[in-house]
């Protein structure tokens, strides 16, 4: 299934590329568009506001860098920047390791600016299909990659958790992604 990118997409694809150049005006509208949902993942992922804040200071620091490492064939801007903070956060938590994560909720739980209509539109059809491909999964299948990717587990504890060989949890987590993206593709 394909979604048409919306105008906003392109224009982050744009200006992401622009920062890849150091430009600072783009830089800055970057900030802007892209904050508060930036910020909503890592506030989702750390629950404190004041590490949130951080990561996500650390995260656009990064963005700066390595910003003409972004590649629009590969990945959206904001694919691109989320996975970035994401990163960011797993760091975080990893160095906190004493930080108790909430493990249930919903992917539409992550904070995000307010869309277009249009983008709503598309972003809840995706939403929904994605949500159908994930209830096609095994129950533990859908658990360990929504704790995986949303809240920054890792294979080792996913499998302590689920008192699994760990070569069973990334077998579950592989076969599970590989559902997903035939079931989305389809």
């Amino acid at each position: 299934m394909s979604v048409t990118r919306t105008v906003d997409q392109e224009e982050l694809d744009r200006l992401l590329l622009r920062v890849g150049d150091h430009d600072r005006e783009a830089f800055a509208e970057l900030y802007r568009r892209s904050s508060p949902r930036l910020y909503g993942v890592c506030l989702r992922m750390l629950t404190d506001p004041r590490e949130a804040e951080e990561v996500l200071q650390e995260a656009y620091v990064s963005i700066w860098q390595r910003g003409a490492t972004f590649e629009r064939g590969r990945a959206g801007a904001m694919t691109w920047m989320v996975s970035l903070v994401r990163n960011k956060a797993i760091d975080r938590l990893r160095q906190h390791a004493n930080v108790q994560m909430d493990h249930d909720f919903a992917i539409d739980s992550i904070a995000d600016d307010e869309p277009t209509p249009v983008a709503k539109v598309e972003s809840h059809q995706s939403y929904r299909r994605l949500e159908e491909c994930l209830q096609q999964l095994d129950v533990q299948q859908r658990r360990s990659i929504r704790e995986a990717f949303f809240s920054g587990n890792t294979y080792h504890e996913l499998a302590h958790r689920a008192q699994v060989p760990l070569g069973t949890m990334k077998s579950w987590i592989r076969r599970g992604l590989l559902q997903l993206r035939t079931c989305l593709e389809t």
